[in-house]
């Protein structure tokens, strides 16, 4: 082999997006964050219940229970 392995061009595995916390450019040790931080600060809001799933109004329904 003629070439350098350390300066063989490195194809990145994901197309950089903007990181969903405070939009700069995502990087591949955080993705899809930018950073730590921001990925911390997004993981406190999931603990802290920020972030909701939605469920069904009718909460009887979804427990299983029939009321025939």
């Amino acid at each position: 082999m003629t070439g350098d392995p350390q300066k063989a061009k490195v194809e990145p595995l994901r197309k950089t997006m903007p990181c969903p916390e405070c939009r700069r450019p995502s990087v591949r040790e955080h993705y899809p964050f930018c950073s730590d931080r921001c990925r911390s600060l997004d993981l406190s809001r999931w603990l802290n219940g920020s972030y909701a799933i939605p469920v069904s109004e009718d909460e009887t329904k979804a427990d299983g229970a029939d009321e025939d």
